[in-house]
């Protein structure tokens, strides 16, 4: 009973180290593509402009809010 149960806890332990490593190497990809993406020359602008447009709404949205509380 005894060495039934070593070899099923070291087909425990060696599926768990195998299953992180594996995990871990696709969070990896998963950054890695995350970053690419996210330093797009075309993502960078887009983002540029949705800031300003927020601001520009919020601008408009104090301006509008001023006047009808005033």
């Amino acid at each position: 009973m005894r060495p039934k149960l070593i070899v099923i806890a070291l087909i425990a332990f060696a599926a768990y180290v195998l299953g992180a490593r594996a995990g871990h190497d696709r969070y990896e990809e998963i950054k890695h593509a995350a970053t690419k993406y996210w330093n797009d020359p075309e993502v960078k602008k887009a983002r540029k402009k949705a800031k300003k447009l927020r601001d520009k709404a919020r601008k408009a949205a104090s301006k509008q809010a001023h006047r009808l509380y005033s």
